[in-house]
Order: C-alpha cells, then sequence, then structure tokens
C-alpha cells in the first residue's frame, strides 16, 4: 500500500480548513483542525501497538477473552493510552451530536493518568458550537481525517506528520495576517538565529515564549542535520496564551520531542522553569518576544525576587527589555541567547540606555543583526536580532559585531521573505566576524561606549552608496553636439519640404 506522503497530508489538512471557512476566522478555526489531527494521530498510534500487542499475547497461546481484558491495561502502552469512549472506531460513524462527542472524547483522553503530559492540551476548543461548528462540518471532518492513516509504520518518512504540522501553522499565520504574529516567527529568521547559536547534542534550550514551538523545533533539527542525537537535548519552554501554548505542545509530539518542557504562564510576571527561588539556566536561548509590550508587568518586578533586574528596570511602555533581562538571567556561565527586538531597543535613551549600558559594560552583546522591513507578521516595522554571549572566544571579547542585512531580501506577495543565500550571507557574516564593505563592521566595546551606548546599526555600518561624479565640462559638450545635429537635422527637413514644395502651400 502506497504511504501517506507530505502533499498528500498538506492537501487533505487545506481540505480541512476549506470546510470551516466562513463561520470561523484562521486564528479560530485552526484549533479545531489542530485537535482533530492529533486525534486520529493519536488513535492510528494506538490501533498500531493494540494490534501488535494482540499479535503477542496470541503467539504465547493467551485465549482471547484475557487478551481483551490485558489489552484495556494502559500501562502496557508504550505511548499514550486512548480510553473506549474516545476510540476512532466509535467516533468515526457519528452523525449527530458529534460536538460533544468530541468534547468528551477530547476530555476521557486527558483524564486517563498514562495521558498527564495531555493535560489540557486537547481541550482548548469547543467543538459543542452548533451555530460555528454544526454537526455537518464536523461530519465532514471526520469523513476526511477517516481517509488517512497516520501511525509512523504509513508514514512516508518520520518527518512527514511534524512537517506537515509546520505548513500548517505557517498557512494559518499567512490567512491571520497580523494575529499571525502572536504564534509564529517566520521560519527563515528563526533559521538564522538557530545558525547563529549553533546548538548541540547535550544542550538545554529554552524559548521564554514559545508561541507554535518553531524555534525548538529548528533547533532540534539542527542537530539531527548535524549528526547530533535528538533524545540527548532537553526543550523548555512557556507561553502565555492558553491556545497557542496547546499548538506549541502538539508540536513537539508530532516531532518527536515528548519530554518537551512547555509550560503556561506569563513569563515576567511567573516565570514557570525555577529551582526553589532560582531561575533554571540554559545553554541557548532563543526568543521572540512581543514588540515594545505596554501592560509588561512593570509593577509586578519592581522587587524581583529572581534578581532578573540587575542592570535596571525597563521603562513602563515599553517592555522589550524586560524580556531580554529575563533571558540574560536565565543564560548559564558559558550561555549564549539570540532574540528578536525593534530597533528602538538599540537606542532609546532613559531606562534602556542604562540596561544596554550594563549589558556593554560586561561584555555581553556580541552581535546586532539588521532584518528587513516587512517581514514579521505583526508588524511591517524593521527589527534586528541581538546576539548576546556570556563566553564570548578570546579573539571576540571586547568588540560587538554590527550587520546590516535590511536590503537583502525577496517580496512574497504581501510580504518579504529573506532568501536562502542572504541567510547565508548573515550567518557566513557572523561566523568570520570581520568587516564586509556596506553590510558588517566588528566595532570596539570602546567607541560603542564613546557613542553614549548607542547600537544603533547605521551609526556603524555605512551602506550609502556614493554618487557617481558628473563631468560637467562632457555634458556642456555633449549639448552642444546634440544642439549641432539637430540645427543639422532641421536644414535638411526643410530642403526636403522645399522639394516637395509644402513652401508654396
Amino acid at each position: 500500500m502506497e504511504k501517506l506522503n507530505l502533499d498528500k497530508l498538506e492537501s487533505i489538512l487545506w481540505q480541512c480548513a476549506d470546510i470551516l471557512r466562513g463561520e470561523l476566522s484562521s486564528s479560530e478555526y485552526k484549533d479545531y483542525i489542530f485537535g482533530m489531527l492529533f486525534l486520529k494521530r493519536i488513535n492510528d498510534e494506538f490501533d498500531e501497538e493494540r494490534d501488535k500487542l494482540r499479535n503477542e499475547f496470541k503467539e504465547q497461546g493467551i485465549p482471547d477473552e484475557d487478551i481483551d481484558e490485558l489489552l484495556n491495561d494502559s500501562a502496557l502502552y508504550e505511548s499514550f493510552y486512548v480510553p473506549e469512549s474516545a476510540r476512532w472506531e466509535k467516533l468515526r460513524s457519528l452523525n449527530l451530536n458529534i460536538g460533544p462527542e468530541l468534547d468528551k472524547a477530547f476530555k476521557a483522553i486527558e483524564d486517563e493518568p498514562k495521558n498527564s503530559e495531555l493535560v489540557g492540551v486537547l481541550t482548548t476548543a469547543n467543538y459543542n458550537d452548533k451555530e460555528r461548528v454544526p454537526d455537518k462540518k464536523l461530519s465532514q471532518l471526520l469523513i476526511l481525517f477517516d481517509s488517512v492513516n497516520l501511525s509512523n509504520s504509513n508514514l512516508e518518512s518520520e518527518d512527514v506528520l511534524g512537517d506537515a504540522y509546520q505548513y500548517l501553522i505557517k498557512q494559518f499565520a499567512d490567512e491571520s495576517g497580523k494575529k499571525g504574529g502572536e504564534f509564529y516567527t517566520p521560519a527563515e529568521v528563526v533559521k538564522v538565529m538557530v545558525n547563529i547559536l549553533k546548538p548541540q547534542e547535550g544542550d538545554r534550550i529554552y524559548d521564554p515564549t514559545a508561541g507554535s514551538g518553531g524555534m525548538l523545533i529548528q533547533s532540534l533539527q539542527y542537530i539531527k542535520e548535524h549528526g547530533g542525537n535528538t533524545k540527548n537535548i532537553s526543550l523548555f519552554g512557556q507561553e502565555i496564551n492558553l491556545s497557542t501554548w496547546a499548538i506549541c505542545k502538539m508540536n513537539m509530539l508530532f516531532h518527536g520531542a515528548k519530554g518537551a518542557d512547555i509550560q503556561k504562564g506569563d513569563t515576567i510576571r511567573n516565570p514557570m522553569h525555577t529551582e526553589a527561588v532560582q531561575l533554571k539556566t540554559f545553554d541557548k536561548i532563543l526568543a521572540n518576544p512581543p514588540f515594545s509590550l505596554k501592560n509588561w508587568g512593570y509593577e509586578d518586578v519592581q522587587s524581583d525576587k529572581y534578581g532578573r533586574f540587575h542592570y535596571g528596570v525597563p521603562p513602563k511602555s515599553y517592555g522589550d527589555l524586560a524580556f531580554v533581562s529575563h533571558m540574560v538571567a536565565s543564560l548559564n556561565k558559558k550561555g549564549k541567547m539570540a532574540t528578536v527586538v525593534p530597533h528602538g531597543v538599540l537606542f532609546r535613551s532613559g531606562a534602556e540606555q542604562k540596561i544596554r549600558q550594563g549589558f556593554i559594560d560586561d561584555d555581553l552583546i556580541e552581535a546586532v543583526v539588521g532584518l528587513p522591513a516587512n517581514i514579521f507578521y505583526g508588524t511591517g516595522i524593521p527589527a534586528a536580532i541581538l546576539v548576546i554571549n556570556k563566553n564570548k572566544p578570546l579573539d571576540r571579547k571586547e568588540k560587538v559585531l554590527f550587520i546590516d542585512a535590511s536590503n537583502d531580501y525577496a517580496k512574497e506577495k504581501t510580504k518579504n521573505k529573506l532568501r536562502d543565500e542572504d541567510i547565508q550571507r548573515i550567518v557566513e557574516a557572523f561566523d568570520k566576524f570581520e568587516d564586509v564593505e556596506k553590510y558588517a563592521v566588528v566595532v570596539d566595546k570602546k567607541d560603542i561606549i564613546d557613542n553614549d551606548y548607542n547600537l544603533n546599526i547605521s551609526r556603524y555600518v555605512d551602506t550609502t552608496e556614493e554618487e557617481e561624479e558628473i563631468d560637467i565640462d562632457g555634458v556642456i559638450e555633449e549639448l552642444k553636439e546634440l544642439k549641432k545635429k539637430s540645427l543639422e537635422t532641421e536644414a535638411k527637413l526643410n530642403e526636403y519640404l522645399k522639394e516637395l514644395r509644402f513652401d508654396e502651400i
């Protein structure tokens, strides 16, 4: 039998979106599709494991009635256990009151002690909303998902499910427009950050504003592509939006990262990755925090018990450096981080300048990379990547690399996009840590201090093109020659007109 490939699965998932369009916006119906996708996947994997166990028991000569009883023991299953009320063979034939039955199925899966990792993940969407998701539409979804087997043995490769899930997240972000920025960072930007940090086997990797988990997943894939063992890696994340947190949890599971520790909650007001009264620390941190958040928790952190604001508390109206400060405090002594920031963070005065001063005086900043405008979903303004390293190589100490990659991109529909060659150019410039004319400059810490700790990229990288010098005398000579030719042409024209006796008309 032909195995399920990525194109086929992507097509089916997008047909699901077509079914739900109209009554729901993409920011709403994505939760229903993700839930159904996970429900079918968990059932197919469970069925395959149950059949395998049944065959093993038969080979041992155990009677059928005893086998049936044994197969209801959740402890026998390596993966998740699906209770009888949530099994696909029961759900697939539903045609009335489908929503309530699906809600019950998701609740039953979460309530099963074996599935403690799924608590809260599957019950974020309310399927019992007949006005927006009537039985007819849910029935169509069941029929579509019934047409595919999502067990590992039926997938063309182990990456098919995870890749399809990432595809779906991007499609929803495209449709959601500005709202897409709440859960999705363009994969090209993530690739730049991951290739700068170069995560490796054994690393503890953290994203404090995890969204749908793209940065953690790309870190995992980078390690895999470079020959590392992805089982020997620890992933951590925190996400404030409940629906997005559920998407992130599913993303980890679809990519085989079952042990990823993804917590719910407000990272600034209530960081969840702690040990006693201290923050856990990590080898690599990647993030794309919300830009210039106003209600970020200014009052709550005035007496922060985790000591995250050693360099100062950010201003009440701009939360950018609150997230950066949290990340710096969450790095271990050899830790390295990359985070997206709006350009204002690089040059604004007041409290933000004081924090920058602390970072620069302590020689934490390794690089500042300017990105093109209009590549993020939440905003059209250009942003930058700030790279901080607590263990700079000797040849990079007391220096900061500035890269202006703002002019390297391709237009794609209504957005700009980094191409492979643009990504490669940024990463190569970072790795070489050398001046590149009109693109990258290595600046001594002393020069930045002399510039009042201003990190504005244009202050250091001159990308202006020299205007060609105009030869005034040459232009005058050309004009004289043109005038001469014009007079000659006019004289010839008059002669022709005379020959044709136009002067007699």
